[in-house]
């Protein structure tokens, strides 16, 4: 909105506020934003505020009047019904009647001999305010006001003082605000996403190895099992690595050996073959219409397929014999193949962001992402956005959104940390995170409060995995059912938004020698998998996730609280529902082969619980139930029998 006159009131200091507003936060449909600044003016007038927001590009702003908190601090609340790209700012005034009305009360206390004139004052102040409400075509409130202020010239001051005083006046006038002079702050921005950029359980699995055969390559017809076993273990998103056509040119053996042998599958990483680059898929898999069923299938059992957009290019890849320019040349005229020291991507060909082409390379990897969404798809994980121009990403994400706001973006990137937020900050929905290789009470709970209680958690969602393809750490190596267990309670119990691959419920935990990888990778060869093997995982992982899904405190993303353990081996953590009619409390011993024993000492308030009433906890992953009284507790905890609790928490 153009000034019109010069600044009247001071507003800054926003919170929260990222980066002085050059980017947006975050939040998904119906979440509430509050919005926190400072207003303040010369002199000694009474002032009002409102936060005003808008969809961008929209003509119609919704607002709500701000409250003073102290010191000048003003704050407000507002929500979005819709996903999409908003806007927010702040309106403030001298409020021209609370002013006047609080001295005039002053005035005719002190039987002040100005009382007359000021009446008349008073008395211009609500014509004016009914003749907005006149032009805004509220007749019934012009009434009133010009009612009172016939009187207030008519009767004695303190015969209609109560009235001028009462909630009900200025509630009447606070309708009609003379803003004339009022200041509007800078506008900030908020990208509004659906419920599932919050909330979501992802399984990732090749569709080349959905039977789980290593004799026979699956097609997108022959993944329906592999669907409704994800679908029975709760889950809600199947991330498919790439499905598109794969080079043969340096095609890569079993375990990344140099040199493929007769039926070989090959990486699906390394893009581009005969049959077509990034708008194709491996004809081993089927075809496009059979990818778009695939798709449709999924929805009917109320899942979602993410795809993965990997800007990598075999030597076979159309591209470059149609755009060498779009690579980078090396002085004897080959291309520079990928390389992430000591590994090397012999099949691989990175794309050079920065050619002088590069106005047509963004567009047209713009433009495959589109089409992509077009064929149903909503949900891509991003493969290494680190290391492209993080430029690029902001015009990718950008560009798809304003299409398409229900598309959402996951960034796997394993990075710098500065790198991994900025992403976030512009526009990455969620993003891998560090808690693979978090395995301590003190590491896990540090890193929390980094993620879910710092400035982050207004733009960074951490999805949290405790494997993929390329990691298996440390702590799983050849480790047992438990450490499996442990490892996806910390997970989909954390975060509201976590993630595994195939084969973590069967506890495959075999390294590649001296490696934090598979040995006999998926990555490059078919797998025998048999998904229903004595030992595994399933029943837990379906609990969990039914848990995660009846719980709405499970659904929040940033109100993780932990509490006090005397065992440093049990983590003890709680989210709540911000009314607390939904708490959620959980105790998890890291150890997996030994008993931990320890009093617990909670934090009621975080808990919403009356310290002087007892409370009731249900085991919902094991079933019965505890009488609680006070902060303090005791645990023991089996890594042989019960060995966590996630509590449902009732106040008696």
């Amino acid at each position: 909105m153009p000034a019109t006159h010069a600044p009247t009131v001071v507003i800054e200091n926003f919170y929260p506020c990222i980066e002085g507003g050059r980017h947006p936060v975050k939040r998904v449909i119906g979440e509430p934003l509050d919005v926190w600044c400072d207003i303040f003016k010369d002199g000694h007038d009474v002032m009002s505020a409102v936060l005003r927001w808008r969809l961008a590009g929209s003509k119609r702003w919704s607002e709500a009047p701000m409250k003073l908190d102290s010191n000048d601090r003003w704050h407000a609340s507002c929500a979005f019904e819709k996903a999409g790209r908003w806007e927010y700012l702040v309106e403030a005034w001298g409020d021209t009647f609370r002013s006047w009305k609080k001295t005039f009360a002053v005035r005719v206390g002190a039987k002040d001999p100005d009382v007359p004139i000021e009446a008349r004052e008073g008395a211009r102040l609500l014509k004016e305010a009914a003749a907005r409400a006149k032009k805004a075509g509220a007749s019934a409130a012009a009434s009133q006001m010009q009612e009172c202020a016939d009187l207030l010239v008519k009767v004695p001051a303190q015969d209609i003082l109560e009235v001028l005083q009462s909630d009900e006046m200025q509630s009447l006038m606070d309708q009609f605000p003379d803003r004339e002079l009022s200041t509007v702050s800078a506008t900030m921005q908020v990208i509004v996403e659906r419920d599932r950029a919050r909330f979501s359980a992802w399984y990732e699995f090749f569709p080349r190895g959905a039977e789980g055969r290593a004799d026979k390559h699956s097609t997108f017809r022959d993944c329906l099992g592999r669907l409704d076993h994800a679908a029975h273990l709760g889950f809600d998103v199947i991330y498919f690595p790439p499905i598109h056509p794969i080079g043969i040119t340096a095609r890569k053996g079993k375990n990344n050996t140099l040199t493929a042998l007769e039926g070989d599958v090959g990486s699906p990483w390394a893009i581009g073959g005969p049959a077509g680059g990034h708008r194709a898929v491996e004809p081993a898999l089927g075809t496009i219409e059979d990818f778009k069923w695939l798709v449709g299938e999924a929805n009917k059992r109320g899942l979602e397929i993410a795809l993965d957009f990997a800007i990598n290019c075999s030597p076979d890849h159309p591209y470059v014999k149609e755009h060498p320019e779009w690579f980078y040349q090396r002085p004897d005229g080959s291309i520079r193949y990928a390389e992430n020291p000591p590994k090397k991507y012999q099949d691989i060909y990175p794309i050079n962001f920065h050619c002088d082409d590069w106005k047509a390379l963004w567009k047209e990897l713009i433009d495959v992402v589109q089409f992509w969404v077009d064929c149903g798809v909503k949900i891509f994980r991003v493969d290494n956005p680190h290391t492209k121009p993080v430029a690029f990403w902001e015009e990718l994400i950008g560009t798809i959104q304003r299409k398409d706001p229900d598309v959402l973006f996951l960034a796997e990137a394993f990075t710098k940390p500065k790198m991994m937020q900025v992403l976030g900050k512009i526009g990455f929905t969620q993003s891998y995170t560090y808690f693979t290789w978090r395995e301590s009470r003190a590491e896990l709970e540090e890193y929390a409060r980094e993620l879910f209680h710092g400035d982050m958690r207004w733009y960074y969602r951490a999805n949290f995995w405790p494997n993929t393809p390329d990691i298996l750490p440390g702590h799983l190596q050849n480790a047992g059912p438990q450490m499996f267990r442990i490892r996806a309670a910390l997970a989909a119990t954390m975060s509201s938004t976590w993630g595994m691959y195939t084969g973590y419920e069967l506890g495959e935990n075999e390294p590649y020698p001296g490696k934090e990888e598979y040995n006999h990778s998926e990555k490059y060869q078919l797998v025998q998998r048999d998904y229903n093997k004595p030992g595994n995982i399933n029943g837990f992982i379906r609990k969990l996730n039914l848990i995660r899904r009846d719980n709405a405190a499970l659904h929040l993303y940033d109100n993780l609280r932990f509490h006090a353990a005397d065992h440093s081996q049990i983590i003890s953590y709680s989210k709540a529902t911000p009314d607390f009619s939904n708490r959620i409390l959980c105790f998890i011993n890291l150890d997996p082969k030994q008993t931990a024993a320890s009093m617990v000492h909670l934090d009621l308030a975080a808990l919403g619980l009356d310290a002087s009433k007892p409370f009731k906890v249900i085991d919902l992953l094991h079933g019965g139930a505890y009488d609680w009284n006070g902060a303090h507790n005791y645990v023991e905890l089996k890594p042989d029998g019960v060995s966590m609790h996630v509590f449902r928490v009732e106040q008696a």
